[in-house]
């Protein structure tokens, strides 16, 4: 008799889904268990019974989504049984406590990537090579023109940004986001700041769970507390804000003074055109997910023979094939698409 082979992590309109473990990665609903690979909003929801992350992940969880949650943290490489599979969390080096999840059931091993990068950043675990025979991956910036220096010194060039817009009497007013990012600038200036940078409310409750995970960070100070030191007819100078762009917006943004913008992504990659599009000033190529080469090296190194990919896909599955990998788009792991994958998965019983 002839039956369909059922894949071991399943695309779900909740998201992704291990059947034989009886849990979810990231769901886009609430479900009763959640594996969330880390703790920015469009991984990490409100509304599951329970939730299991990396044990460095665990405050910025209940951080964004309440302390009474209730929430396991595990150490990176700990394997523990869940229904029919064992599973571990490995780094993923996007942000604090982010994390890959390896699924095993007998001799079949998958590993969902969460978002992942490869670059030195000193506010977080490094990234783990793990081996798996299915990989699913992230890919943000999945197109060739999205390539990267990796030895750039992003401390010292922020710092002699804002230096030289002092000089010109003016604040410098750096976009990034709040988690991951943020505290990811503050470790690469903690070398080089003289004095305390200036952030936004919604920066300082994360960047505190950093510090108390041991992370270096440069010295900071409240944007508003700074604001409210100042007389009717002053304003700030010479200050380095970190700070997401909704901040021009708040009410007493005028406060903030004569200024110089730029903002820190992977999307001011290219021309170098990309800061003067979104109509900042200048712009710094720090991204907190892997670059096309680092995609590609990535699943070279998982040894992967099949691969599902999430965001950008085209190009890289393309490319994928082209090297003699099985590769599809995420919506392929539904059930009813994953029976037919060019007969692949047919098995005799």
């Amino acid at each position: 008799m002839i039956s369909h082979a059922r894949p071991l992590i399943t695309w779900t309109d909740k998201g992704l889904f291990c059947e034989a473990g009886g849990f979810y990665i990231d769901p886009h609903r609430a479900v009763d268990l959640a594996i969330v690979t880390h703790a920015h909003s469009d991984h990490a929801r409100r509304g599951s019974k329970k939730y299991i992350c990396a044990s460095s992940g665990v405050e910025l969880l209940k951080t964004r989504l309440g302390s009474k949650i209730d929430a396991r943290g595990v150490l990176y490489g700990e394997v523990f049984d869940l229904g029919d599979v064992k599973v571990s969390l490995h780094s993923a080096g996007h942000i604090l406590g982010s994390a890959q999840v390896r699924v095993q059931k007998g001799s079949e091993v998958w590993v969902a990537s969460g978002d992942y990068k490869r670059d030195r950043d000193p506010s977080c675990d490094p990234f783990e090579k793990v081996a798996c025979d299915t990989f699913i991956t992230e890919a943000t910036f999945g197109t060739p023109k999205f390539v990267w220096e990796k030895d750039l010194e992003h401390g010292r060039m922020i710092y002699e940004w804002w230096m030289e817009n002092a000089k010109r009497g003016y604040n410098s007013m750096l976009f990034g986001y709040s988690l991951g990012k943020a505290q990811r600038i503050l470790a690469e200036l903690h070398p080089f700041a003289q004095k305390p940078v200036v952030i936004h409310k919604t920066i300082k409750d994360l960047t505190e769970c950093y510090r108390r995970d041991g992370r270096k960070l440069a010295a900071t100070t409240d944007l508003e507390e700074e604001i409210s030191f100042l007389g009717n007819d002053e304003t700030l100078s010479g200050e380095l804000i970190l700070t997401p762009p909704s901040v021009l917006k708040e009410g007493w943004s005028g406060k903030i003074g004569k200024y110089r913008t730029a903002f820190a992504s992977g999307w001011m990659v290219g021309s170098g055109q990309g800061f003067k599009r979104g109509g900042y000033d200048h712009g710094f190529v720090m991204s907190d997910h892997a670059d096309w080469n680092d995609l590609n090296l990535t699943i070279k190194e998982t040894g992967a023979k099949k691969v599902y990919v999430q965001h950008r896909d085209g190009v890289l599955i393309r490319h994928l094939r082209t090297q003699g990998i099985e590769a599809y788009a995420i919506d392929e792991l539904e059930h009813s698409r994953y029976e037919i994958q060019s007969g692949m998965n047919l098995v005799l019983i």
